[in-house]
């Protein structure tokens, strides 16, 4: 039986960890291609997706009917401002100001990127 640390009860640890946080692994300052069509799309988590912080790990977690998604980097900031009222450019431009440091290019790249990877998932809508 794998301990708490592995898996939480009646879940798994996914192993589709490793294609959607390729990106994620990495702080929301380095990017890859935008979405085409982020548009006026104003992302929320899917009903059946919560996001929670596992103090146990130290990191959010995507929590899902039997998978528990890892969230590394700046993934848990990112969906954090996905509540169904923010478009993606007021989320980007959120990111912007909360992490001066980070390029506003490759934030305004990654961030959308990054959404819609999740959204192919069905992990938000």
């Amino acid at each position: 039986m794998k301990s708490l640390r592995e898996a939480p009860p009646g879940g798994r640890v996914s192993a589709a960890n490793k294609d959607v946080n390729k990106d994620v692994n990495k702080d929301v300052s380095t990017g890859v291609g935008a979405v085409a069509d982020a548009g006026d799309w104003r992302p929320a988590l899917s009903r059946s997706v919560m996001l929670r912080y596992d103090r146990v790990r130290g990191t959010d977690l995507l929590l899902m009917p039997e998978r528990v998604v890892v969230l590394r980097g700046g993934a848990g900031a990112v969906l954090r401002l996905c509540d169904g009222r923010r478009e993606v450019a007021a989320i980007v431009a959120e990111l912007a100001e909360r992490f001066p440091g980070a390029s506003g290019a490759s934030v305004a790249t990654e961030v959308p990127e990054f959404l819609g990877r999740l959204r192919e998932e069905g992990w938000i809508r």
